[in-house]
């Protein structure tokens, strides 16, 4: 794996043909449907196989660094790509009349989950609250519920990986939702020892569940459906979500940067036909998706489009260091693993009888990145653009902290009621129309493509059912999903 740009895969061997039953989104019913071969067993060599299934950070982090944040006129000078600070991040999204109103998520907590985390990551978000004037959250705990962490080893890609997913995580959704408290649950994996990652989440996130510790979890990682043993292992892993369901928790995963396409085992041989990934194509998470922001050139927001990247130069040579193409986009399509849930009948015209995923989308374009401030040891120290559904799922999950304020209380599963907005036209659902998720990149030789999903007014499988304008959206959310 490549620090400068760590793709959002968690990978596998084998194909997989299970669905969840359509009945309603807590069923853990499972049925088969003709798709691929798969590998059946029962549930116990299913989650053994795991051992193949290792769990990586999803974050676009370009390892270009300065000594102070770049504004979007210095990154369009050096990069030909944009950048951005919190300040326009808020403005794209109608926040600052939302905080003029008194709501900052003042009462909530968000739980970000990331294996390793930062080791620096404390004084990492005073120096980006101080630049930036924002108030030091009301509490920032880290804990260790599955295991103590093993010592940072900067020397370890894959730890510095994660610390810096973890930077972006934790300084977007406090960016976005700068009066809640914020949760960073780190988890112990080690490659060395084969350990694939998902358990011990799985056990750090009941241990957050059962103690009542969050009303908003935040995940920027998932595994390509199709590299699971078969439909019990993922069944295995659900504990959480189910969890987080009966006690109204709000879970969130990112939908990947891969476009339609996604990574196998060996994290850069990619699948040759439309996939998703696992848990953002769970029936009890919200899959959140990416956008690219635009600006007038007087600095209001314009109408967002889906993000991809892929066949942007510019970005491919900020990013990846070459002209590309490469798989530059967000994740969608349509669940391998799960039947339609409930509260996608209404856009069935598009799932078919399989989940759909995203459900929303946010800020996610490396056209478009946003400034992060990390001194963790083996990556340079300093002020480094990042992009990618790992910048997207922490925004939404501000979002969702500054409804939990407005409701008293956490919101649980929230896609009925994102569902039931759309479908209403409520204004604070702003509908994405214009861009597509199809991604080229080269392998084996040849130039291949692979062909997503093109935004349409509605639901679709490109932007789920748009962005949002959080000055209507926040209290929208709140009633939809509180009653």
């Amino acid at each position: 794996m490549r620090v400068p740009r760590l793709m959002a895969v968690v990978v596998g061997v084998c194909g997989l043909t299970a669905a969840v039953a359509a009945a309603g989104p807590g069923s853990g019913e499972w049925n088969s449907v003709a798709a691929r071969p798969a590998a059946a067993g029962p549930a116990s060599s299913s989650v053994s196989a795991l051992a193949d299934v290792a769990v990586q950070p999803g974050v676009q982090h370009v390892g270009r660094v300065q000594a102070s944040p770049p504004t979007t006129a210095d990154c369009e000078k050096a990069y030909k790509i944009a950048c951005f600070e919190p300040a326009q991040i808020r403005q794209a999204y109608g926040l600052p009349a939302v905080y003029a109103s008194g709501v900052t998520g003042h009462g909530t907590t968000i739980v970000i989950v990331d294996s390793f985390g930062s080791p620096t990551i404390r004084n990492d978000l005073n120096v980006f609250d101080r630049t930036f004037g924002l108030p030091a959250p009301p509490s920032f705990r880290v804990i260790q519920p599955a295991g103590r962490v093993p010592a940072y080893d900067q020397g370890n890609s894959d730890m510095v990986g994660w610390a810096g997913e973890t930077t972006l995580d934790v300084e977007y959704a406090h960016t976005i939702a700068p009066g809640a408290s914020i949760l960073l649950v780190e988890t112990p994996v080690s490659e060395t020892e084969g350990v694939h990652g998902f358990p011990q989440i799985v056990t750090a996130e009941k241990y957050v569940l059962s103690h009542h510790l969050g009303d908003v979890i935040s995940q920027s990682f998932s595994a390509t459906e199709q590299t699971f043993p078969n439909a019990a292992a993922v069944q295995a892993l659900r504990g959480a979500y189910q969890l987080a369901e009966r006690d109204h928790v709000t879970v969130l995963t990112a939908s990947g940067d891969s476009g339609a396409a996604d990574v196998k085992l060996d994290q850069s041989t990619y699948y040759l036909f439309p996939v998703t990934s696992w848990p953002d194509s769970d029936p009890l998470v919200t899959g959140v998706g990416g956008t690219q922001l635009h600006f007038s050139a007087q600095g209001k927001p314009t109408a967002p489009t889906v993000w991809n990247d892929s066949y942007n130069q510019a970005a491919n040579e900020f990013a990846d260091g070459n002209a590309g193409p490469n798989p530059l986009a967000g994740g969608g399509g349509r669940s391998a693993l799960f039947g339609r849930p409930s509260y996608q009948n209404g856009v069935r015209n598009v799932v078919g009888t399989h989940r759909g995923v995203p459900d929303i989308s946010m800020s996610a374009a490396c056209n478009g990145s946003v400034d992060t401030y990390g001194t963790f040891g083996g990556a340079p120290a300093g002020w480094s653009p990042a992009c990618g559904t790992s910048e997207a799922t922490p925004l939404f999950a501000g979002i969702v902290a500054l409804a939990d304020q407005v409701a008293g209380h956490p919101l649980g599963l929230i896609n009925p009621a994102l569902y039931r907005l759309a479908a209403q036209g409520a204004p604070g659902i702003v509908d994405v129309r214009s861009g597509n998720n199809t991604v080229t990149f080269n392998q084996g030789g040849h130039e291949r493509t692979v062909r997503g999903f093109t935004a349409t007014p509605g639901y679709d499988l490109a932007s789920g059912v748009g962005t949002v304008n959080a000055a209507y959206f926040v209290r929208e959310l709140a009633f939809a999903a509180g009653h």
